[in-house]
């Protein structure tokens, strides 16, 4: 289901919602959520995100399924990602996750 705001900002609640059924995905959006916190050792600015090898070592999972679960919070917009060279770094979508909290609250 697309839901549009007053913003104009078009969310799928299904796909979030799926999104968030699993645990590591929530783990990984709680770490996002405090970079500087949780990704401190990163080498690189964390304003540009944080790299996808620092998220699989913090899960202690295989690069292939923590990708997996990278592209599924993606594609339902709670994260963006952004290349740098051969590096791909990640940032939580807080606009798009405000915006479903407050339509999930509307429709609950």
């Amino acid at each position: 289901m697309t839901i549009q705001t007053h913003t104009a900002m078009e969310i799928d609640l299904d796909a979030i919602i799926k999104a968030l059924a699993h645990p590591v995905r929530r783990d990984i959006l709680d770490w996002l959520k405090e970079p500087e916190l949780n990704f401190a050792e990163q080498d690189h600015p964390l304003e540009i995100g944080v790299c996808a090898g620092k998220i699989f070592q913090r899960t202690g999972l295989s690069q292939s399924t923590v990708s997996a679960h990278l592209t599924t919070l993606q594609r339902a917009g709670l994260v963006t990602s952004r290349k740098v060279g051969q590096w791909h770094f990640f940032k939580r979508n807080d606009e798009l996750i405000q915006v479903f909290v407050e339509r999930l609250g509307q429709q609950l």
